[in-house]
């Protein structure tokens, strides 16, 4: 008798075997600078990027950068170890911004420009940042609050800057202007001794959906890793051969980690032009953007494929050889089917989290049958993939993490590997078990080792001391003709305490309106696929639903809302 299927079995070394694609990879020790050196060096003269009209070339960026570097070290006082904050949409800034900071020496941390003043503010005292790169729309919130925070300089940038249309530049009162900080220096940045593996690239908080955000560290090693070990399996057949002559759309705020990785740092290890969209709810400016330049790539959220595929005029089999992914938050089956009937190529999942860089599972085969490049083997829709290289993944008990679930069992996904966070700042090691890290997300493995995504352990809804998994009743949701777009939560039962009951909020598609029999014909649909007590209670019709900035349903605020009312109404 054969001993069962484990974890450290590994079952998903097999399809790496099978599908001929390299598990193994050598990762070089190096800054993550040296991403945008290189790119020059090999490929001066190919695009960079592509920015409200205007192109840059990777030649031009890169004395941009160096010539940043030398004005935040002799100029502003910048030096290694110092945080630099960069809030800027997806733009030229972005880019020259964070490199030049990290040639500078610094620690760059990352803000959203859509993050609320008190958020910022917090974030801001936490991180320490000594200078602030950001666009000059907010300026004055940020010096209201400088004198609280460790704040030595606020350099500014105009969103219409470095496009094909740049405004003439004025003086800032309390600011300096990015442009003219570039053209006086030189570009002549500091010689650095930095040690990949132990010195923090980049600082960005994360947790603000579910409670109070956490600085989390990565290291220069880190990302360099994680993008070899996202794209490493399948550049031999997509990137090598299209080196410095390939786009990749950048729609995914890069303020985020999985754009920052899988659009910006990605298109740049293999020298792509990145699609600049400063607006990632814009589905206009990126079909147009699509069409035109026909990016190899296109990593986006499942907010933006249900956005394209609802706007008007969009033909979207005009994609094909576009190879597209989605992250950040889970994709509904039915939504990558969809695409694929419109477009002609499956949308494949992956899955990440800001504390490991943040790829650590991916579709590989889903990804080249996207390029045409059939592998034979089967394609898994719903399956956030197989682990990337060097990254052991295990399945444990939720209640108290020690105990590994039986294969094809739900449990909470830890994860180990290099891409994984040197802690939360300031303390290496923190939100670490001996180097593994606990993800939170409720997940299975099947015997060939691809995982599935159940649902967030805090979204777990309590039915009378049974589990109800807020995706599965979302991805039963989005069968059903009339919905656009689907959240369910659990709000408490007055009746039972401490069970709850599952009310799920929709958004209709254009040409359905909410209505009695409507909301009846949800709940019967439901009710054909669902165990009873999953069964939604309640329906809510709603507009749209509120969003992070990462462009998730805020289930929170959604259960934050719910809670308020029926307090407000004496039933709690």
């Amino acid at each position: 008798m054969s001993k069962p299927l484990s974890y450290s079995d590994k079952p998903w070394l097999r399809v790496y075997e099978e599908a001929g694609l390299p598990y193994e990879f050598e990762y070089p020790e190096i800054p993550l600078f040296e991403l945008i050196d290189k790119a020059a060096r090999e490929c001066p003269q190919s695009k960079a990027c592509v920015y409200l009209e205007k192109e840059y070339t990777y030649a031009e960026i890169k004395s941009l950068v160096d010539r940043l570097a030398t004005a935040l070290s002799k100029r502003l006082g910048v030096k290694k170890g110092d945080v630099v904050g960069v809030q800027f949409p997806n733009s030229p800034q972005f880019i020259i911004s964070v490199y030049g900071a990290l040639k500078a020496g610094a620690t760059v941390s990352l803000f959203s420009p859509l993050l609320p003043l008190p958020e910022l503010e917090y974030e801001l005292q936490k991180s320490g940042a000594k200078v602030m790169l950001m666009g000059d729309t907010r300026l004055e919130e940020v010096k209201s609050i400088k004198e609280g925070t460790k704040l030595e300089h606020i350099v500014v940038s105009s969103l219409r800057d470095y496009s094909a249309k740049e405004p003439e530049l004025k003086d800032v009162p309390g600011a300096i202007q990015l442009r003219k900080l570039i053209a006086e220096s030189e570009p002549d940045p500091p010689a650095l001794e930095l040690n990949p593996k132990e010195d923090v690239a980049l600082l960005f908080f994360t947790g603000g959906t579910t409670g109070v955000p956490k600085g989390v560290m990565l290291t220069h090693y880190n990302l360099t890793t994680n993008i070899i070990q996202t794209f490493g399996p399948t550049a031999a057949g997509m990137l090598e051969p299209n080196k410095g002559n390939f786009s990749v759309m950048g729609c995914l705020p890069f303020f985020h980690i999985y754009g920052f990785t899988c659009a910006m740092n990605m298109a740049i290890n293999w020298a792509g032009c990145l699609l600049l969209v400063p607006d990632a709810r814009d589905s206009r400016m990126i079909y147009e953007l699509l069409v035109k330049y026909h990016p190899l790539f296109m990593p986006g959220v499942p907010t933006q494929f249900m956005r394209l595929m609802q706007e008007k005029n969009v033909d979207l089999s005009e994609l094909r050889g576009c190879v597209p992914f989605s992250g950040a938050a889970a994709l509904p089956p039915e939504i990558s089917k969809k695409y694929e009937e419109k477009a002609g190529v499956l949308v494949s999942e992956g899955y990440g989290l800001s504390e490991t860089s943040p790829v650590t599972h991916s579709n590989f085969v889903a990804i080249l049958k996207g390029v045409g490049l059939d592998l034979g083997l089967p394609v898994k829709v719903g399956s956030i993939g197989i682990p990337v290289p060097d990254t052991e993944v295990k399945i444990v008990d939720i209640e108290t993490g020690t105990k590994e679930m039986p294969v094809g069992e739900p449990g909470e996904m830890i994860i180990k590997g290099p891409q994984v966070m040197k802690g939360y700042w300031p303390n290496p090691g923190d939100g670490l078990r001996d180097g593994w890290l606990y993800t939170g997300d409720v997940a299975k493995m099947d015997e060939d080792g691809y995982f599935y995504i159940v649902d967030r352990t805090k979204d777990m809804i309590n039915v009378s001391g049974l589990k109800v998994y807020g995706r599965v009743v979302d991805d039963v949701l989005f069968e059903h003709p009339a919905v656009a777009n689907a959240a369910t939560i659990g709000v408490p039962d007055p009746e039972r305490p401490g069970s709850e009951r599952v009310k799920i909020f929709i958004q209709l598609k254009e040409g359905y309106e909410p209505s009695k029999e409507l909301e009846e014909d949800l709940i019967r649909h439901c009710r054909e696929r669902l165990p009873p007590y999953a069964v939604p209670k309640f329906v809510e019709f709603r507009k749209e639903l509120p969003l992070t900035v990462t462009e998730k349903v805020f289930k929170r605020k959604l259960r934050e809302e719910e809670i308020e009312k029926m307090k407000k109404a004496g039933l709690l």
